[in-house]
């Protein structure tokens, strides 16, 4: 479809219970715009019968559907969705309906009104678990912190970006990413509107605690070398107090003589547990960064889309 000017691209995996839902609420808001539209739905390696869904739903001209090969993550199928439009806005949401269709129009309105580059959303009114919540919170404070821009809400998808920052972003082949936080290296006008919140419509979330940890330690080593800086200088600490503490220990035994240094035994088991521990921590975040440049230095695709369904495939 030539000359889009709104697209809506939606990562959906295992979603089958969502699907026929989001898009009988997500049609009508997007007629409403009065623009021309295009809605990209990725399949993002489903097991269930969502995809089989999708494709039911390109009986509509508008309606575009990409295939995956497997699961890449949201991340990755939404930079598979971006790759395949040209509009001029482009929005990104989740299929599971928790970002209401229906704050799309408020959206766009605000980016075309302040010519904002990205617009972000804020979640009002969460309903999200606490063991959920807690690790968002913590994402938008390390956001903050790296990318240096003072957005709220981090983790709500409910995003519009101008297409320049999508190309861009597309550019960057980045295999462990975080959309919002790349954006913002590229956008120059950005701002954040508050959007309703509601509950999960069915299914399950594919974002468990251990993905949610995950997506915050790629957010961290793909924007800084933070954790990095941090060993460094817990070491030089530790070796500091060690020493001192060695000094410490030397005159001690001088003073006071040999018993009172056996006595101190179990002090030094402990001092050197502290040690172990540190260096295994600092190997670990090490191969951390070390897996990356791997994964990175192979140059396998971020994504393979198997096929794209249309009205006319």
């Amino acid at each position: 479809m030539d000359n889009v000017q709104v697209a809506v691209v939606i990562p959906v995996y295992n979603e089958e219970e969502n699907l026929s839902a989001l898009m009988r609420r997500l049609m009508p808001v997007m007629q409403g715009l009065e623009k021309s539209f295009e809605i990209i739905l990725i399949d993002d390696g489903s097991h269930d019968k969502s995809l089989e869904i999708l494709k039911g739903f390109t009986i509509d001209s508008h309606v575009k559907v990409i295939e995956l090969t497997r699961n890449y993550g949201q991340h990755a199928a939404i930079m598979a969705g971006f790759s395949v439009t040209g509009a001029g806005i482009v929005i990104t949401m989740d299929a599971d309906l928790q970002n209401p269709p229906e704050e799309i129009p408020k959206l766009v309105k605000v980016m075309e009104e302040g010519n904002y580059d990205v617009v972000g959303s804020i979640r009002k009114g969460r309903k999200d678990s606490f063991l959920r919540i807690l690790p968002s919170k913590a994402i938008n404070i390390v956001a903050r912190k790296i990318t240096g821009v003072s957005m709220r809400d981090w983790g709500c998808m409910l995003r519009a970006y101008r297409r320049p920052v999508v190309e861009r972003m597309i550019q960057c082949h980045e295999h462990a990413t975080f959309i919002p936080a790349l954006a913002t290296v590229f956008a120059k006008r950005i701002t954040e509107i508050e959007v309703n919140h509601e509950e999960r419509h069915g299914g399950k979330s594919s974002y468990p605690l251990g993905k949610l940890i995950n997506l915050q330690f790629d957010l961290v080593a793909s924007f800084s070398d933070f954790p990095m800086k941090l060993i460094m200088y817990g070491g030089i600490l530790m070796s500091f107090l060690g020493i001192c503490f060695g000094i410490f220990l030397a005159i001690a035994r001088l003073v006071y003589g040999a018993r009172w240094a056996a006595d101190g035994i179990f002090t030094l088991f402990a001092i050197l547990f502290v040690f172990v521990g540190m260096q295994f921590f600092a190997l670990g975040v090490i191969g951390e960064y070390i897996g990356r440049i791997y994964v990175e230095a192979r140059k396998r695709p971020e994504y393979v889309i198997e096929n794209i369904h249309t009205k006319s495939s």
